[in-house]
């Protein structure tokens, strides 16, 4: 592991991330929905490796270790607060298990703590705190660099910076955006990004709250107003201008979809095809993918900028389908047009 590492990739093109691992642990049935503590870290390694090597092979170029809610605000609520340093620290060894296999970056990773309050001094030390042992234990067990992501307050995204700095870490810091144009401490999200990137974060940007639609507007004038690499991981649903966040989506009939009836605004993976691409195009030099993410999006991600991945081999070929393809037998004739009825 080395500290240039993140530096050297960035300088040779586009990273290309993957994260949603609670989210995908969730659908398997590995992590409570509610909670979404990496219990499975313990108690399902397999199932984390598992998750890692399809990120690998879809072309993911960081393997994050899942430290996501892994702090001790959220295992003390789960009465697992005894197991935060094993967590944490197996969190990292599977993550540079499968990196090893495919020459990937390690990233430990932090996230929005629910406990910090920009009106109330203490809880900085709180969050500080938290930080601190996450990140040392990570340092410890050999990470590339760190990923500070979901940052509601700029207050609490630089308090990680200062963390992973003091560890002599590259960072990567990036805020969520369930508000239209501001940080929950006040600063608009342009402007808190060129803040971080003043502090010396070698990535700054946004992830998970927007689908790419209305991500890539936001993502492209922090692009223009900052020097540094910038990172954009929207989550893979249907955002628009009404509902802008995953949060404020809602079904007919049913309400708030936020978190386990998102499927519907699900995009496909020729949507995140396309993100990956136009992001790519205003100068994201991190692109990637968060909560509600699959190695199919991953794959064709990848195969959009230019990449060739392991699970390329068995990308969709559909000349070869029965029914659908090119070389289908005239026979298959009526079955076709008895799938193009529409009545």
């Amino acid at each position: 592991m080395t500290a240039v590492a993140l530096a050297d990739r960035l300088a040779a093109g586009t990273v290309l991330g993957a994260e949603g691992y609670v989210f995908e642990l969730e659908r398997r049935g590995y992590v409570q929905a509610g909670a979404f503590v990496p219990e499975a870290v313990l108690d399902f390694p397999d199932a984390v490796v598992e998750l890692h090597r399809e990120f690998l092979r879809a072309g993911a170029d960081v393997m994050v270790a899942l430290t996501y809610y892994a702090h001790r605000e959220k295992l003390r609520q789960v009465g697992r607060e005894s197991d935060l340093e094993a967590m944490n620290r197996q969190a990292v060894r599977l993550a540079r298990q499968v990196a090893a296999e495919g020459g990937a970056l390690v990233a430990g990773n932090v996230c929005n703590t629910w406990a910090y309050d920009p009106r109330d001094a203490a809880t900085a030390g709180v969050v500080r705190a938290m930080y601190a042992e996450q990140l040392s234990w990570a340092a410890d067990e050999g990470i590339d660099f760190v990923i500070a992501e979901t940052n509601d307050y700029l207050g609490e995204a630089l308090i990680a910076l200062e963390v992973v700095q003091e560890l002599g870490l590259p960072a990567m810091v990036t805020l969520a955006t369930t508000q239209p144009a501001k940080t929950w401490d006040g600063y608009d999200y342009v402007e808190a990004c060129k803040i971080l990137a003043g502090h010396g974060a070698t990535v700054v940007g946004l992830n998970c709250d927007r689908g790419p639609v209305t991500m890539l507007p936001l993502i492209a004038r922090i692009r223009d107003a900052v020097d540094c690499a910038v990172a954009a991981q929207p989550v893979p649903y249907r955002t628009d201008d009404a509902s802008p966040t995953m949060e404020s989506l809602r079904a007919e009939g049913a309400g708030r979809v936020f978190p386990l009836a998102l499927d519907p605004f699900s995009c496909t993976r020729f949507e995140m095809a396309d993100f990956a691409m136009a992001a790519r195009d205003l100068g994201v030099n991190y692109v990637g993918i968060c909560c509600g993410a699959g190695p199919h999006h991953v794959r064709a991600m990848a195969e959009a900028l230019g990449r060739t991945v392991p699970a390329s081999k068995y990308s969709p070929s559909m000349d070869l389908h029965p029914v659908l393809g090119t070389t289908s037998p005239s026979r298959d004739r009526e079955v076709l047009d008895a799938w193009n009825v529409t009545s």
